[in-house]
């Protein structure tokens, strides 16, 4: 990205929050680099260069402000049609990519590990390896100041796989030891258990995601309780649960300790899951321009698309919601666990069991899964889906039983896609006319004008006209 000199001086003396994380200003004369709303002096223009990325920053030779903590910025999302070097910053995002090699990543991407590589050093700047290394680092300097966690475990929560390479390359970055960097930080102390704080951009309608989870949360997997959201965790060998409440721009999450060697792909999840990385201030600008929208974005200022932790259940729960309401889809989903998942003991708030594991379902006959109240086609639809690679549209159409109005559902919320809208749901289709429900058709040429975030809009016809449409 070229970034604009003037503009971005613009926003840094404005200290404008709409600005950070999504670039970074370098001080020359200190060497050190700032998000936009840092609250040292402002530097003179000619000292500042702006970054789009942390780690073209570092490799400069720039270390991170111990004051603004660049670690701890909200991340920028980046939308699914973004070019090649974009959608790898976009999967390093997520998960600083976790146990896996720069070769698998590019091969996922369609493309060879050298293409790959010119491709992201000509958009980013900097190699794909320096995008991953900066991300675990920065992600290890956040567990460092927020948590007692051991520096050991830290490093492998972090990515990294030994302590050695892990202490190597946080020296050589910022040019002091963690647990040095963790004397000088450090702001929690152990009695509050291991907490991530997750930034993201204010406006963020915390109680209306809530609402959404209350009649949707599988019962044993999902609850919410006190204001905060709780769910159990499958990811990779570990189980586990975690808590998540947002309050004054950061998503508070308690993670249980079992969970603690693999944090930096729990918090991507997390990030997706409640949609953090989005900034709210263009989509409600878009949205409030029909004056049939503009009233709800005004009464729900932030809201997000919720997401899922776990791909195959929150496509398994859409097939569960044909042509049901959605207290019937959730009762299913509950029979689905109880039936198919593991039990767990003394979890907290109501969590029994362990997430479906998309092989429990695969591996079961066809009639025990309609065993739950279901037709058999639609079981049989379930185990097609428990054999298939979700984060693929195509497959997923090809499966009968996944029509239009499930397809869109899952880009929606599985695959994050901004502009994803079934416009077959029956309840937006109530929403603008409730005496008189449009037709599909007339509902796709309605939603033109909301482009490119319908996912938004739909979220907001669903919120603000019924409870009852998933």
């Amino acid at each position: 990205m070229v970034l604009d000199h003037t503009a971005c001086y613009a926003a840094v003396t404005a200290r404008d929050a709409r600005f950070d994380g999504i670039f970074y200003t370098a001080v020359k004369t200190t060497g050190i680099y700032c998000r936009p709303v840092c609250p040292a002096r402002t530097p003179k223009p000619g000292n500042c260069d702006f970054f789009d990325n942390a780690a073209a920053a570092e490799a400069a030779g720039f270390r991170p402000c111990l004051r603004c903590r660049p670690e701890l910025s909200p991340a920028s999302r980046v939308a699914p049609a973004a070019g090649l070097a974009r959608q790898f910053v976009a999967h390093v995002q997520l998960d600083g990519l976790f146990g896996e090699s720069l070769e698998s990543a590019a091969a996922r991407l369609g493309v060879s590990s050298r293409h790959l590589r010119r491709a992201v050093e000509q958009e980013c700047g900097v190699s794909p390896l320096d995008l991953v290394i900066t991300t675990r680092l920065l992600f290890a300097r956040r567990l460092l100041s927020t948590t007692s966690l051991p520096v050991s475990r830290i490093a492998f929560g972090s990515g990294f796989n030994s302590l050695a390479r892990f202490n190597h390359q946080f020296r050589a970055h910022y040019g002091v030891a963690p647990s040095e960097f963790r004397r000088q930080t450090l702001r929690r102390n152990s009695d509050r258990g291991l907490h991530l704080a997750l930034a993201y951009r204010e406006p963020f309608a915390w109680n209306a995601l809530l609402d959404y989870w209350k009649v949707r949360a599988i019962p044993g997997v999902e609850s919410v309780h006190d204001g905060r959201y709780f769910r159990t965790v499958r990811i990779a060998d570990r189980l586990g649960w975690f808590s998540a409440a947002a309050r004054d721009g950061v998503l508070d999450v308690e993670v249980s300790p079992d969970l603690a060697t693999h944090l930096l792909p729990i918090a991507g999840r997390i990030r997706a899951m409640f949609d953090l990385d989005t900034n709210p201030a263009p989509i409600a600008a878009a949205l409030s321009a029909d004056p049939e929208l503009a009233p709800l974005v005004r009464r729900t200022p932030g809201l997000r698309v919720p997401g899922g932790f776990d791909s195959f259940e929150l496509a398994a729960r859409a097939v569960l919601g044909q042509q049901v309401t959605v207290r019937a889809a959730t009762t299913l989903a509950g029979r689905l666990v109880q039936r198919f998942a593991t039990p767990a003991a003394g979890l907290p708030a109501g969590l029994t069991h362990w997430p479906l594991a998309s092989e429990s379902i695969a591996n079961a006959p066809a009639s025990e899964i309609a065993a739950i109240g279901i037709p058999a086609a639609r079981a049989e639809t379930l185990r097609a889906l428990a054999q298939t690679q979700i984060t693929d549209p195509a497959a997923l159409s090809s499966i009968r039983g996944i029509g239009d109005w499930t397809r869109d559902y899952i880009a929606l919320r599985i695959l994050r896609w901004p502009d994803a809208f079934p416009a077959g749901d029956l309840g937006l289709r109530k929403a603008l006319n409730p005496s008189s429900p449009l037709s599909k058709a007339a509902l796709e040429r309605r939603s033109e004008a909301w482009r490119p975030w319908r996912a938004y809009a739909a979220l907001y016809l669903w919120t603000a006209h019924t409870k009852e449409n998933s």
